[in-house]
């Protein structure tokens, strides 16, 4: 007779989700997997594997669930710098308030401690990265088509720097930076793109 799994393993991975997201590989050993799904070791080994994979695909799903819907709203959003002010506007409120406030960022958590060593977790890493980097370029690509960019300004290189605020934001909150000081430095930035430092985004 198979063996019959008498829990839902979608939701298992999403509890092992925001174990890793809150406290990071390192921290996080497989009795604590245990003590958040209240599985037993034998029912997660058979499942997902050991801790290195459980990792691997807890952080492939916050990319596809997390990440990915918020980097296609903002590629498909042709309205240029609006819609780049609205994306940091709503990665500040996500970061500083709510059920996942000072969590950070499942990827950027992953970068600050050194979890890449792992090829497959680099590899995911990269992935979000450049979606990431490609949404912003596609905002910029926008902007540029509005006018709405200062002269001079290099949209591929302004991607990758744009990116990088984020990455920033996702660990300045994490470390308990002010929500209003964060969007501060965001507007600061978007208003140096836009050539107008009275300029009005949101």
């Amino acid at each position: 007779m198979p063996d019959v799994k008498h829990f839902d393993p979608d939701a298992v991975l999403e509890d092992v989700v925001r174990l890793f997201w809150r406290q990071g590989a390192a921290a996080t050993g497989v009795q604590d997997v245990v003590d958040a799904t209240g599985l037993s070791r034998s029912s997660l080994y058979a499942t997902f594997g050991g801790k290195r994979e459980l990792y691997r695909a807890a952080l492939r799903r916050y990319v596809e669930q997390r990440s990915g819907p918020a980097f296609q709203r903002l590629a498909e959003d042709r309205r240029g710098l609006p819609a780049i002010a609205d994306f940091f506007a709503g990665l500040v409120r996500a970061r500083c308030s709510g059920e996942f406030a000072r969590w950070g960022c499942m990827v950027s958590n992953a970068h600050a401690a050194g979890e890449n060593a792992d090829p497959q977790v680099r590899a995911v890493l990269d992935e979000h990265h450049e979606r990431l980097r490609d949404a912003m370029l596609a905002a910029l690509t926008a902007a540029d088509a509005h006018g709405q960019l200062a002269p001079g300004v290099d949209a591929h290189a302004t991607a990758e720097l744009l990116a990088l605020l984020a990455y920033g934001v996702n660990l300045r909150s994490r470390a308990g930076a002010d929500a209003g000081a964060l969007t501060r430095t965001v507007d600061a930035a978007l208003a140096l793109l836009s050539g107008d430092s009275r300029a009005t985004l949101l």
